[in-house]
């Protein structure tokens, strides 16, 4: 249960303040305030020292306020940080700054001095045109039509049609933006419900909403947040459908555009670190070890930069991807014991930023920690974080929901608690069954499971041969192989028939695939 420190926006908005920000806001108060406001900075102190947000604590801590005065003593104080931070931090922000420009010109404009105004509004439109600020140059070229229409400038004969056609290029511009960004979202939420396409007909509703929704002049307009939203579109579309390779290009396509506008890293910088992300899931994904290697050291001095540093979001943003790409870079290499020296750190961070994550960025993370363990042996510390996840009772990710189920049981077996198991693989078996989660693969799965916890281990040998056979043929089949993306089923049968651990079974096929493709880099370097 999510405990009452994340309940009050106040006491959110106060402890997400750094040390600079509660100087200045005291500051701002002392010089802006009447002395009976004064009682803000009293309650602002009280809530500042609360570990968690307690009303009764706060009121004992405030004598000189009696709770009916609470309520509204908390929305100015709430109304006043917030206007303490928009001084600070509007030489920080683009938008801020265009904010203020036009309310600069209104203000002119409202005093009789339209010409001052219109000469703020045309260099405010240069700034907007540059970082590709439509919806400002939207609100712009309103305040100029308006002027243009109400008073005599006397300016050139054209400029009556001029900004009619900005306002018509404009509008059209901001229509498919729209239509595009709509599509992109719908999709990634698509896929935060229901993770990868789980049959056929899954991937043909996706095929045909995509198809229904796509514009057919988006590929033709070349402004980046028309490409941006197509290229995230694309990238959702293709992930959804384990399509990795067009996933990767089009996660590609998404960094490329920022690493060719480098300005727009600092005014779009969550979907910069949203590419980058997503451009790692997908060298993972196709198991690109150097290009790997390469985005997440591109991707780490990107987050030590001051734009990555400069906001909580970003810095909340930036740990939680560097990280969860170096537990994959494990997963990849089968060094599961190295990486569970990343766990006391990352859960050390998950209570520092707790205020700022999101359910399913904690569920992603115990994901791959409950794997990393499993990986590793460590069964009975996986089944701990495995059931934060079943536990869980936010409607997120079915998918997750399932295959921590399915992991669960796997992990019981392995510890040989075979008093429950039956009653396990009944439980996980109808869970997956309800969400339409069962491919060829989890049938295997369940069927050898139902055989083999019966059989002694000494004569386990054959059921495991059995068992990878049945599911070897499939590895090449998106749907049926739908839980490899979740788990490496087939090394830990492999790690069982071979005697080996599964950490010794993943690192051997990363190596020998290392082997494999070294001689063809180093035909490609020849060459080039």
């Amino acid at each position: 249960m999510m405990p009452n420190r994340f309940t009050d926006t106040l006491f959110q908005l106060i402890h997400s303040l750094e040390k600079s920000e509660k100087r200045n806001f005291k500051l701002y108060i002392k010089r802006s305030s009447a002395k009976e406001d004064l009682k803000i900075i009293q309650l602002f102190d009280a809530i500042d020292k609360l570990h968690e947000y307690d009303e009764k604590v706060l009121l004992k801590k405030l004598p000189s306020i009696e709770k009916p005065q609470l309520s509204n003593l908390k929305t100015h104080l709430y109304k006043q940080v917030l206007a303490s931070l928009r001084l600070l931090k509007t030489n920080e922000n683009i938008d801020l700054q265009l904010h203020e420009q036009l309310d600069y010109a209104r203000i002119l404009y409202n005093k009789g001095l339209y010409l001052q105004s219109l000469k703020i509004l045309e260099k405010t439109k240069e700034v907007a045109r540059t970082y590709n600020q439509d919806s400002f140059l939207i609100q712009i070229i309103s305040l100029e039509k308006k002027i243009e229409t109400l008073h005599i400038t006397r300016s050139m004969q054209d400029r009556a049609d001029r900004l009619t056609a900005e306002a018509n290029e404009i509008n059209d511009r901001r229509r498919l933006i729209t239509q595009l960004s709509n599509l992109a979202l719908q999709l990634y939420s698509w896929y935060i419900k229901n993770g990868h396409a789980r049959n056929e007909a899954d991937e043909a509703d996706v095929k045909k909403y995509f198809k229904e929704n796509l514009p057919m002049e988006a590929h033709h307009h070349k402004g980046f947040y028309e490409r941006l939203y197509l290229y995230q579109s694309y990238c959702w579309f293709a992930f959804i459908r384990q399509d990795f390779l067009m996933y990767y290009r089009y996660t590609q396509k998404w960094v490329n555009l920022f690493d060719a506008q480098e300005l727009m890293k600092s005014l779009e910088t969550g979907h910069y670190i949203k590419g980058m992300h997503n451009l790692l899931n997908a060298h993972f994904d196709l198991r690109n070890f150097r290009q790997f290697d390469v985005a997440l050291q591109k991707f780490e001095d990107f987050s030590a930069s001051p734009v990555a540093a400069h906001h909580d979001n970003f810095r909340v943003q930036t740990f939680v991807y560097v990280y969860s790409a170096k537990l994959n870079r494990h997963f990849m290499l089968g060094t599961f014991g190295d990486g569970l020296v990343l766990v006391s750190h990352i859960e050390e961070k998950l209570k520092e930023y707790a205020l700022y994550l999101d359910p399913h960025r904690i569920l992603v993370l115990n994901y791959k920690i409950a794997t990393l363990y499993f990986g590793n042996g460590n069964y009975a510390t996986s089944i701990d974080y495995l059931q934060k996840i079943i536990n869980h009772t936010v409607d997120l990710r079915t998918d997750l929901q399932c295959y921590a189920r399915l992991m669960h049981l796997m992990a019981h077996y392995e510890l040989g608690n075979y008093e429950i198991i039956e009653s396990l693989i009944k439980s996980v078996y109808r869970f997956m069954a309800k969400m339409q989660n069962l491919t060829v693969i989890e049938e295997e799965m369940f069927r050898f499971l139902r055989r083999s916890f019966h059989v002694p281990r000494k004569k386990l040998q054959p059921e495991f041969e059995k068992f990878l056979s049945n599911i070897k043929q499939y590895e090449k089949s998106r749907f049926e192989t739908r839980s490899f993306a979740y788990l490496d089923v087939i090394s830990w049968v492999e790690s069982k028939i071979y005697n080996k651990t599964m950490s010794q079974v993943i690192h051997e096929k990363y190596l020998a695939s290392r082997r494999r493709t070294e001689p063809n880099q180093v035909l490609k370097n020849m060459v080039a």
